[in-house]
């Protein structure tokens, strides 16, 4: 079977399969008519969606060198609009300035991801392994079982230095986007991996809404409560 090699990153449900669809039907720079606030509702309402944003942004930022002068044009393609107005689209530029001087500043200008995405996708990591153990929820357990052989044959194409389960199934969402903006043709097996990854990384971002909100506990938790 072909599938996406792990590096190819240069950097519910439904809801997610949405997303999926939107990334491969429309050009790469539309995906940033989204501003800030649309980012920060991401986060709360599915937070693989957030990522997946947060890691093109970082890649639309680099593509302008980091460089101020180039990055304030960007925001401009919110003047028109409805319900912005000046003072909104300028919030949104420092926003990208900030971004910006983040990547600088962590070293981190030609390649690599922000901490504080690094520390969301911690957090979905953590959340995945304690889910598994809890032995919880027996959909989800299924959900990633069905999805293993996938991150396993992913993982063997990263050569010495493999990443974690669930960033091995961001790497391949935003691999795939990527050769889909290049026009490059896309095998049947990777269509098929993918969609099985876009299916549990979406139960994933449900499940981690429901830890974010309290909804769900794990008994280390509960006992800290008591």
């Amino acid at each position: 079977m072909y599938l996406l090699r792990g590096n190819c990153c240069p950097s519910g449900q439904t809801s997610f399969s949405l997303l999926f669809h939107f990334f491969f039907t429309f050009p790469f720079t539309s995906l940033f008519s989204i501003n800030m606030l649309i980012a920060l509702q991401k986060k709360h309402d599915n937070i693989a969606e957030y990522l997946l944003y947060m890691w093109q942004l970082e890649d639309l930022l680099r593509g302008c060198d980091c460089d101020p002068d180039k990055i304030a044009p960007l925001a401009d393609r919110f003047r028109g609009i409805e319900g912005m107005d000046e003072v909104k689209i300028e919030a949104i530029r420092q926003w990208y300035f900030d971004l910006a001087q983040m990547l600088l500043t962590e070293g981190k200008r030609k390649s690599g991801h922000l901490q504080i995405n690094i520390n969301t996708l911690m957090d979905m990591t953590d959340l995945h392994l304690m889910l598994l153990k809890s032995e919880k929820d027996a959909i989800y357990t299924a959900a990633f079982y069905n999805t293993l052989p996938f991150i396993v044959e992913l993982r063997s194409k990263e050569g010495n230095d493999p990443v974690g389960e669930i960033e091995t199934c961001f790497t391949a969402l935003y691999g795939v986007l990527l050769l889909r903006l290049q026009k490059k043709e896309i095998s049947k097996e990777t269509e098929v991996a993918v969609q099985q990854i876009s299916k549990f990384l979406g139960l994933l971002s449900e499940k981690y809404k429901q830890w974010k909100s309290g909804e769900l506990k794990f008994d280390e938790e509960e006992e800290e409560t008591l």
